[in-house]
């Protein structure tokens, strides 16, 4: 809609005041407010009003945003005509300079839009490495970034590669430059001087800068994508346990991968309860104590040979009551595809988990994978984490204990702290998913896990 300007009485169509500007309001939908020479104010439903210049070269219809209105501006002396660019901050009369400049273009059968946009890519090839290496870094550090966010670990992981190993070799190379020869000497040389780790992190660092280039519009090769990892070293598979940020990435991803519901859940269950898989995958209904709530796992089952109790959290019992009622026929608690007479195989929740990497990988690259021991190791460390009582997290694991004496305890000793404590560890997980603290829940299981084990004191003795 375009808001046709009075005449002042004498054939010619006013032009806009500063005062008019400022007391522009918005509305449902965008309107224009024509000032002259083809220059109109845009308003936006947001409030934001731009400057914009209709005009045809040859024999095309185009649109340049001339720069975003400022009342701040306004109240400043105009500047030189040099010192001002199309889509900055402007006042009515600067707006007005850079429209003469896009006028003359016009006269001259160029494009000030088509301008503006190679001035911009101009601007930004003209940026080194290391110019796009800390805008990648800005990137990933910034809240508003979202999804593409790093863990401050991580981020401070490549930081250090980048300024100890990358920075004094390409950070002031074009991007051009730096070629995949380039760059696998420079791998080579990290991996003699600093190991193999390094120089392969080498490789990934500027694999990311490269990616992030690209994605901003840029038309340039990645040379890291020319060297495999292999080709710098090769590393066994590493334990892990993932981070809380990572817990909620897998989470969050477990909900859309495509794998059946109640296998998604299977993934969730051995990481609430920190079992080994052959625990969960031959575990069948007559160990689970609803009433209870517990879970009794007969000693020949358990790979120390001893029986193990393992108290169950609302989530976990949650679980377990879709089990039941999806497999109710069945004597296991998730029976196979095709038999309810046997169990899931022994592969299939890896393939659920790779399956869940393959999808965060879509967002972060390089995402370590992992496999269902180390959700028990996740379960461990954020144990470990919170400060939870070792004896506790270690009986919750079915670990023998260190010392003789210990070991003779039954497989309820500390049941009633193990209860609380598990409830817990579900409940941080809740809030990591909906990237809350944990803080306060840690702080109130411990305390009235600490006043179980005092009430119980004397019959210990």
């Amino acid at each position: 809609m375009v808001s046709v300007r009075p005449s002042t009485g004498c054939g010619f169509m006013s032009e806009l005041t500063d005062k008019e500007l400022k007391n522009l309001k918005p509305r449902a939908k965008l309107y224009k407010v024509t000032d002259r020479d083809g220059m109109y104010a845009a308003v936006t439903p947001t409030g934001v009003v731009s400057f914009r210049y209709q005009y045809r070269v040859n024999g095309r219809q185009e649109v340049l945003t001339i720069g975003r209105y400022s009342a701040e501006a306004a109240r400043k002396l105009t500047r030189a005509p040099d010192a001002l660019e199309y889509g900055m901050e402007v006042s009515l009369a600067e707006a007005r300079s850079l429209l003469a400049r896009a006028r003359r273009q016009v006269e001259r059968g160029e494009s000030p839009s088509k301008a503006k946009v190679e001035k911009r890519t101009a601007s930004a090839e003209a940026l080194t490495f290391g110019g796009w290496a800390e805008a990648y870094f800005k990137h990933k550090a910034d809240p508003k970034s979202g999804a593409e966010r790093l863990a401050d670990s991580t981020l401070a992981m490549r930081r250090s590669v980048y300024d100890r190993a990358i920075a004094g070799e390409l950070s002031k190379l074009k991007l051009g430059e730096v070629t995949p020869q380039r760059l696998k000497h420079l791998c080579d040389e990290v991996k003699e001087k600093r190991g193999p780790a390094v120089a392969v992190h080498v490789r990934e660092v500027v694999l990311l800068v490269f990616r992030h280039a690209q994605g901003s519009g840029l038309d340039v090769s990645n040379p890291a994508e020319s060297i495999r990892t292999s080709a710098i070293a090769t590393f066994e598979p590493r334990e892990r346990a993932l981070s809380p940020s990572e817990v909620r990435a897998v989470l969050a991803a477990l909900d859309h991968v495509s794998a059946a519901p109640t296998l998604r859940l299977a993934v969730k269950f051995v990481l609430l309860t920190g079992v080994r898989k052959s625990e969960f995958i031959d575990a069948t209904w007559k160990e689970i104590d609803f009433a209870a709530a517990r879970w009794a796992i007969p000693a020949e089952r358990m790979k120390a040979g001893k029986a193990h109790v393992v108290p169950l959290s609302d989530q976990a019992l949650d679980i377990l009551t879709v089990f039941r009622t999806m497999f109710g026929t069945s004597r296991y608690l998730h029976p196979g595809r095709y038999d309810s007479d046997t169990p899931i195989s022994n592969a299939t929740l890896n393939r659920v988990i790779d399956t869940v990497v393959e999808r965060i990988r879509e967002t972060d690259p390089d995402f370590q994978s992992f496999g269902v021991h180390d959700l028990r190791r996740t379960f461990s460390t954020g144990l470990n984490r919170a400060k939870f009582d070792d004896r506790w997290i270690e009986m919750s694991l079915a670990h023998a204990p260190r010392n003789r004496i210990a070991a003779v305890y039954n497989v309820n000793r500390y049941l009633a702290e193990r209860r609380i404590m598990l409830q817990c560890w579900a409940d941080m997980l809740d809030a990591w998913v909906d990237g809350r603290s944990a803080k306060d829940l840690i702080a109130d299981a411990k305390q009235r896990a600490a006043e179980v084990h005092d009430d119980e004191l004397d019959d210990d003795l």
